[in-house]
């Protein structure tokens, strides 16, 4: 039930002005102190789901035949998107903190890149990890900017190092697992 003129790369590049959305309402939060722009990123969490959701659904009803354009953009702007995420959430924080949040960013990016390369090399496209996928995860970043926004942040900033620490084990083992399983199809 879109309109007519709404195209499948009309709603992958939207993830571009949700992408400055995270990061200016990151932005505004952390420069005023205001976690209330929070709701703003959440929103745009939310719209980028949508959208993301039914680029490829409009491209296949309407027979548009970017495949190949909408599989490379729809990905490389969801690594986009990561990455505005955390430079959102690093807006918020000062010193240390800011750079624990920064890391993640390779690390966060480390996830794609692993599944990318995987993809590559089997032909199996696998996005859900240990039961979590792209929405979830969605859902998880809504949940902690209204938790920031009821609790502030100063809750999470101990916790920082530990998502760090756990983000990057859990990437270890989603390497391991894979180079195990790829050794496997190699002999």
């Amino acid at each position: 039930h879109f309109p007519r003129w709404v195209e499948t790369w009309h709603l992958t590049l939207l993830t571009i002005v949700w992408c400055m959305g995270l990061v200016g309402f990151g932005y505004r939060a952390g420069k005023t102190g205001n976690l209330h722009w929070l709701w703003a990123s959440s929103l745009m969490i939310f719209l980028q789901w949508f959208t993301d959701a039914f680029d490829g659904a409009i491209g296949r009803y309407k027979e548009t035949g970017l495949i190949k354009w909408g599989f490379y953009m729809d990905h490389l702007l969801d690594y986009v998107f990561a990455c505005s995420t955390l430079i959102g959430y690093a807006l918020l924080a000062e010193g240390v903190s800011r750079e624990i949040i920064l890391l993640l960013v390779p690390v966060f990016s480390g996830y794609m890149v692993a599944s990318f390369l995987a993809f590559g090399v089997t032909g199996e496209f696998k996005i859900t990890y240990l039961a979590t996928c792209p929405t979830e995860i969605r859902i998880w970043f809504i949940l902690l900017n209204t938790t920031l926004i009821i609790f502030g942040t100063k809750w999470i900033l101990p916790l920082l190092p530990w998502i760090l620490v756990v983000s990057v084990a859990i990437l270890c083992i989603l390497c391991y697992r894979t180079q195990k399983y790829l050794w496997r199809l190699d002999m």
